[in-house]
């Protein structure tokens, strides 16, 4: 099977139809006979600062200076708030640790609590295949969250919870140094950014993340997208934007 064919059946699986413009140029999806104009971009700056280290808001846990090990063993050991109380597994991120991509979504759900990884059901599939649909197999990124643990019954993250886990995602970004964040859902984006601005009105431009040079794209959580499937069309344009922007900090 040719790579164009693999990329249509992930565009499929995203409910996405593609279609083949005329005099061969690239491929567009929803077969609109004219396309959308492009999301508009704030370019990231094109030699960003160094990174400084990301401090957190709330400094409850000192992991400055731990490895990966030494962090991921902090975490499966952490009481700092009272989720630790109703979890199965602690579910700390998963794939490439040297990872272009940073996928960062809200919480473990059932499932993920279940097996302490990201991501692993029906969202992480469709996830999957929005990766796939870019050319990257899950196995390239690397996927965390918000929360490290799953709040009772799918509920919202309290602020408490968050601010406890936010040292221990701060780490992660300091050591994998990523090129590009993509925050999946509201409550990623809002936390990630530091605002209360809707999800509709974050995604279709580049921000950055905090001090870091780190340039971050918010789009629709997969969860979001298997309940309102006319939504995916929006996610993709996400994702042609996040492949742009990484393209343009490397040249």
């Amino acid at each position: 099977m040719t790579t164009r064919e693999q990329q249509l059946q992930y565009l499929e699986a995203m409910g996405i139809q593609a279609w083949t413009a005329r005099h061969a140029e690239a491929a567009a999806v929803e077969g609109s006979v004219e396309p959308d104009p492009e999301p508009a971009v704030v370019v990231a700056p094109e030699t960003p600062a160094p990174a400084a280290p990301v401090t957190s808001v709330l400094d409850t846990t000192d992991v400055s200076g731990l490895d990966w090990e030494m962090l991921e063993a902090r975490v499966s050991e952490c009481r700092q708030c009272d989720l630790h109380t109703s979890r199965t597994r602690t579910v700390f991120g998963v794939g490439n640790r040297n990872a272009d991509w940073l996928v960062i979504g809200e919480a473990p759900g059932h499932d993920e609590d279940q097996q302490g990884e990201p991501f692993v059901g029906r969202a992480g599939q469709l996830l999957n295949a929005m990766l796939q649909a870019v050319g990257l197999q899950r196995g390239q990124v690397y996927i965390a969250n918000i929360l490290k643990c799953r709040p009772p019954n799918n509920r919202d993250p309290k602020t408490e919870e968050v601010l406890c886990c936010e040292p221990y995602l701060l780490r992660q970004i300091e050591l994998i140094q990523p090129g590009l964040i993509l925050a999946v859902g509201r409550i990623a984006a809002q936390n990630l950014l530091q605002t209360q601005t809707p999800i509709g009105k974050l995604r279709g431009e580049v921000h950055t993340f905090r001090d870091t040079g780190i340039p971050l794209i918010a789009t629709y959580h997969p969860a979001y997208l298997l309940r309102s499937p006319a939504e995916k069309r929006k996610a993709w344009q996400d994702l042609q934007l996040a492949v742009r922007t990484l393209r343009e900090r490397r040249q």
